[in-house]
């Protein structure tokens, strides 16, 4: 039975999940690990993204007490998203994520070169 995204599943892969679903918000998560950044940088880093979705996705992130948003007093104001110490906490999953995908990216280069060798 599916769960509705306000009802937390028992399943702790879908609650984990259920935080980081989205195209983009394990890459906003990734971009981060290096430290804070202002939304503009953000953007520019993650070809692809629209600057609505980017927003969505950290709002999201906010208030699932993942990203943190910092407002520098400054004019005009100057915004610096950061992993917030809970945030960390989902860090070293992440790196045992990212090496299964750069293992499967390469699994997948070989069987598309094996088979135009095939062809």
């Amino acid at each position: 039975m599916a769960v509705s995204k306000k009802e937390m599943s028992p399943c702790p892969i879908d609650a984990m999940l259920s935080v980081i679903d989205g195209r983009w918000k394990g890459t906003i998560l990734w971009r981060l690990v290096d430290g804070p950044m202002r939304t503009s940088e953000l953007h520019r880093s993650i070809p692809g993204i629209t600057e609505r979705v980017l927003i969505r996705h950290l709002q999201e992130l906010m208030g699932d007490g993942i990203v943190l948003r910092r407002e520098e007093g400054s004019s005009p104001g100057i915004v610096r998203y950061s992993i917030s110490k809970y945030g960390k906490t989902m860090l070293p999953v992440m790196e045992r994520i990212c090496e299964w995908g750069y293992k499967h990216i390469a699994r997948v280069k070989e069987q598309a070169a094996g088979s135009h060798a095939l062809s």
